[in-house]
């Protein structure tokens, strides 16, 4: 069986100093941000992907000791085992996977952890089984657990099942964080790749409260016309 230590020492074997300066930039990792006190190793995903497929035999203790690590790369390399791990699991493994998943929800600590992972764990797992789960994360103070409630729809959203994500969309308008702005009009935008209407009615509804970045999200993939018309909030209300 894959050990912790083995992986460990594999991960900083592909370390970048040069990377990691990059990327402790980019996900905001100084004083105040939201990446605040993450450290990075330096590695970019495909490597990490690749080196994933070589140890589809990690069990979750393994996994779990990865994903308590403080190198932001390690906690996504667990986070790319156990979603092999889910995909390959029996019933009895997949509720394992998932309840490691909402027990270390502080691990999953930045955006690109949580979208990689949500929907294939979280959402995956709530395809055919009660949401609660999804407006308690909504609710949370943690902004990586609100992340999650709206991402983990994506599953839903891919299966052409909207009413999730409009529900925690609706619970999140008021949300004050840009990340959670990006990630309401993303998931809006995806709905509205399949049911344009329906985003529309969304859009229309809510507007005054709507802030302008989850805006701009949902309406990327609009006509342009259309789009200029919902930035000058010109339409009409059906």
């Amino acid at each position: 069986m894959s050990q912790a230590k083995e992986i460990s020492a594999q991960l900083r074997a592909l370390a970048s100093p040069d990377t990691a300066s990059i990327l402790q930039g980019f996900f905001k990792t100084g004083p105040g941000q939201y990446g605040e006190g993450d450290v990075f190793l330096g590695i970019k995903i495909p490597p990490l992907r690749a080196l994933a497929k070589q140890h589809r035999d990690a069990d979750l203790p393994t996994i779990e000791s990865l994903l308590a690590s403080k190198y932001h790369e390690q906690r996504m390399f667990a986070l790319l085992l156990l979603m092999q791990f889910y995909q390959a699991a029996d019933e009895t493994g997949r509720q394992a996977a998932y309840d490691l998943y909402l027990s270390n929800t502080a691990r999953i600590n930045n955006w690109d952890l949580v979208d990689v992972s949500a929907p294939h764990i979280v959402g995956h797992h709530l395809e055919q089984r009660p949401r609660a789960i999804l407006r308690q994360l909504a609710q949370s103070d943690s902004l990586w657990e609100r992340r999650i409630a709206i991402i983990a729809t994506f599953h839903f959203i891919r299966q052409n099942d909207f009413a999730d994500t409009i529900r925690i969309a609706e619970m999140l308008l008021d949300d004050k964080h840009d990340l959670m702005h990006k990630a309401v009009g993303w998931m809006l935008r995806e709905v509205g790749k399949r049911d344009q209407k329906l985003a529309e009615r969304f859009l229309q509804q809510h507007y005054p409260r709507l802030p302008r970045t989850a805006l701009r999200y949902a309406i990327e993939r609009f006509d342009p016309p259309l789009r200029k018309q919902y930035l000058k909030r010109t339409f009409s209300i059906a």
